[in-house]
């Protein structure tokens, strides 16, 4: 017979302390900086043992098995709209190269984009569209994919490639108004969207411009690479060859960019240019219905003899996603458990309760975002938990919500693509095939803008206070 102190004590779990929170967290960040960079050990198992981490500090503090289990199961529940997407953009990817659209975009694409404009050309092109779409997924997945091959066939380093592509989307996604980010930080720090995305200028258009700036200097190394007139043909030649191309095979990144500027959610506007470019397969590629279908899940294989080609036209499908999607999987579980467990939300109240002045309040939220992400693995969350956590703080100090709504932004929805264990990594190393870890140093917006926004929050420039009224 179970006692009834016994019992609940099973049903509440004592709350952890600042110093063994850190020091949970801190062994997460510690097992996989030591296993990654110095034992060499694959990410995913990695995970794993810090879950295995956690899970044993969580024990510590009375929670029970069902307990841990059910922590993990709503980690996962709270990302499977990124699994769902993880998968659509596999099938995407397949539909856009059987169609032809990926082909075109290069036979096109390679006669307009010289070397010494690739990149910076490339920062606005991703931004515009990321700006209408309001997806950084969307946008990498697409529009990514092409200038990823690209600048392979141009000669410029693909870690660099990515990272320009990473900055351009993040930059459209941060601010866009039909973006679920900047609706969601809008909405977690409870003020108005627009008045979000005002104060979200006097920080990001300097970065933008930082960064458009250093992608033109980095782009003029290379612009003796284009190119020859022999080369350029035989690449269109088998284009050509494998392809029927034209203006139609456009089409489908046609309706993604048309539904996604009539704010149509995602997943429909992806299945919508899927069947676009399936029709096109069949119609003017002349694909079987079979080869096409198969495709959508082992992903397109390329044989037209030029390897510079085939490596960049085989791939998509669901099963390329599969380590994506595993890898997120487990991170959400370990999110999962770190937020039910109150470790992360504990060790930030801690740092919290230090802060004295208006602009380290800024730092903290930022940061917060940062090790929101590492900790939770999706952006989603720590947006929402940022939120929650600092909205009496910038009360208590007289600040503008909006303040809060622009620093979680700058925190979590930038830091989320450079992290290899988010949602958002995961997907970029799956959609890219470049780890975040190599694309990093080359996403300047992404980093840019939050180091730029703690130096001039200390320099006093766009720190917003409340106007209070006269007696």
């Amino acid at each position: 017979m179970v006692v009834p102190e016994v019992m609940e004590s099973m049903n509440n779990p004592r709350e952890p302390g600042f110093l063994q929170s850190l020091a949970c967290f801190g062994g997460v960040i510690l097992i996989v900086i030591l296993g990654l960079f110095w034992l060499e050990i694959n990410l995913h198992v990695l995970l794993v043992i810090g879950l295995i981490w956690v899970a044993g500090h969580a024990s510590y503090l009375g929670f029970q098995f069902t307990l841990i289990k059910s922590a993990m199961s709503a980690g996962i529940g709270k990302g499977l709209g990124a699994i769902y997407i993880f998968i659509l953009i596999g099938v995407l990817i397949a539909a856009l190269i059987e169609g032809g659209t990926v082909g075109g975009l290069i036979y096109y694409g390679v006669d307009l984009l010289h070397p010494a404009i690739f990149l910076p050309a490339g920062l606005i092109l991703c931004s515009l569209m990321s700006l209408a779409m309001g997806t950084a997924w969307g946008t990498i997945g697409t529009i990514g994919v092409v200038l990823m091959g690209l600048g392979n066939a141009l000669g410029i380093p693909l870690p660099l490639v990515a990272g320009m592509v990473v900055s351009g989307a993040s930059f459209g996604d941060k601010m866009s108004p039909v973006s679920d980010t900047t609706n969601l930080a809008a909405m977690s720090a409870e003020t108005d969207l627009y008045a979000h995305i005002r104060s979200m200028l006097y920080t990001t258009v300097p970065t933008y411009i930082i960064a458009l700036f250093l992608f033109t200097i980095v782009g003029l190394e290379y612009a003796d690479q284009a190119l020859s007139v022999q080369q350029l043909n035989e690449l269109k030649e088998h284009l050509a060859i494998e392809f029927s191309i034209g203006p139609v095979t456009l089409l489908p990144l046609a309706v993604l960019l048309v539904l996604g500027i009539r704010r149509v959610p995602a997943e429909p506007s992806m299945l919508a240019s899927i069947a676009t470019a399936i029709a096109l397969a069949l119609t003017t590629q002349g694909r079987g219905i079979t080869e096409v279908l198969n495709s959508l899940q082992e992903g397109y294989t390329s044989n037209t003899g030029l390897e510079l080609l085939d490596v960049l036209l085989t791939r998509g499908g669901i099963q390329s996603m599969m380590w994506t999607l595993s890898l997120a999987l487990i991170a959400l579980s370990l999110g999962g458990l770190l937020d039910r467990s109150g470790f992360v939300r504990v060790l930030l109240q801690g740092l919290l309760s230090r802060i004295k002045r208006s602009a380290t309040l800024v730092a903290a939220t930022i940061g917060s975002g940062v090790i929101a992400n590492m900790s939770m693995g999706e952006g989603y969350l720590s947006i929402i938990f940022g939120g929650q956590i600092f909205k009496d703080s910038y009360d208590a100090d007289g600040l503008e919500r909006h303040m809060l709504s622009r620093c979680l932004e700058e925190g979590a929805t930038l830091s989320t693509s450079l992290i290899p264990w988010t949602t958002s990594g995961a997907f970029c190393m799956g959609a890219l095939g470049i780890s975040p870890f190599a694309f990093a140093p080359w996403a300047f917006f992404n980093y840019i803008n939050p180091l730029l926004s703690i130096l001039l929050a200390y320099m006093g420039f766009g720190i917003f206070r409340k106007k209070t009224s006269e007696a």
